[in-house]
């Protein structure tokens, strides 16, 4: 497949949207052609806090750009007036058209804008700069995330990137393997990440025989990494439950 042919796959990639999850950050700003009736719904109301299981309906911040929520562990943010709303698996698109709905028994023709602050990724394995990563965007496809670890190192894999993301229909972490030679990865369910995702890059194992060759000790050093890997992978699951 050319280059042009590829660009314009990648372009047409279909991009269903982030889905909202339990300790995600949202910002949220109410916005009417009556500033004084809007005021109501853009106050503080509460201290900032970092538990999403405290109970204190996650509103932590207000600011000129809106007020931010933080999603509590059932599933809800609390709004002034509005009070409780359910927001979990919903994506941003769907809780701005429930809310705009809601407010309209209050206000003439509002608008809402939603805003994930928080959004984090994890990219491991073999890149220059492993670790977890906060995305500028929330549309981020595994090209970009891989840009944000600073990029592949030459001895890795590019056929066989492994990708954790947690199942709340399944309640367990999902890995699917992905190749990044394939053109095709834009067609992939999985080539737009979602929060709190995680990308384990392997070494090529052609790359590690050639290296082993030269330094002995580099088997220990992968094995070390497959260990890490374990660790790393059993730290997210038990966070996520």
């Amino acid at each position: 497949m050319s280059n042009d042919n590829f660009e314009k796959e990648v372009s047409q990639a279909k991009y269903s949207g982030l889905h909202i999850q339990e300790g995600d950050v949202l910002q949220i700003l109410v916005s009417a052609f009556d500033e004084i009736a809007v005021r109501p719904f853009n106050v503080r109301t509460m201290p900032r806090t970092s538990d999403p299981s405290s109970g204190a309906g996650g509103n932590i911040n207000q600011a000129s750009s809106g007020t931010e929520y933080i999603v509590n562990s059932d599933g809800t943010i609390t709004m002034p007036v509005l009070g409780q709303v359910f927001c979990k698996g919903m994506t941003k698109q769907q809780l701005k058209a429930d809310l705009e709905n809601r407010l309209k028994r209050y206000l003439t023709d509002p608008l809402v804008t939603i805003t994930l602050t928080n959004f984090n990724i994890s990219i491991l394995g073999d890149v220059k700069n492993p670790g977890q990563k906060t995305s500028p965007t929330e549309k981020i496809n595994i090209f970009q995330a891989i840009a944000l670890a600073g990029d592949l190192n030459d001895s890795a894999n590019r056929t066989n990137i492994k990708l954790i993301r947690y199942s709340e229909q399944e309640q367990k972490d999902k890995v699917v393997s992905l190749d990044l030679s394939e053109a095709s990865i834009v067609n992939s369910p999985y080539y737009y990440l979602q929060q709190n995702d995680i990308l384990y890059v392997e070494a090529d194992r052609n790359k590690q025989i050639a290296a082993n060759t030269t330094n002995p000790n580099r088997n220990l050093i992968i094995q070390l990494g497959g260990i890490a890997l374990g660790l790393v992978t059993l730290i997210f699951s038990l966070t996520r439950k």
